[in-house]
């Protein structure tokens, strides 16, 4: 088997408190796209940082949109 095909695994621990759409999106796994639409529509906020305005997002709300909570 092809080492570079499997998939990582993510552990919700390892996460960052702040992620990126393209996080966001593989953790969700829909496109970016819609993780920026869900933020204009108030579904997931997004915190938006330094002077280019890039998105972040909350690791607690990312695991409130999959119905689970961070245990820390």
């Amino acid at each position: 088997m092809d080492d570079k095909k499997a998939k990582k695994r993510v552990r919700l621990e390892d996460l960052p408190d702040l992620l990126t759409v393209r996080e966001v999106s593989e953790i969700l796994r829909v496109s970016p796209l819609t993780i920026k639409r869900w933020g204009k529509r108030g579904k997931l906020p997004a915190i938006r940082i330094n002077s280019r305005g890039d998105r972040r997002y909350k690791k607690e709300a990312v695991l409130w949109l999959l119905g689970m909570q961070a245990n820390d």
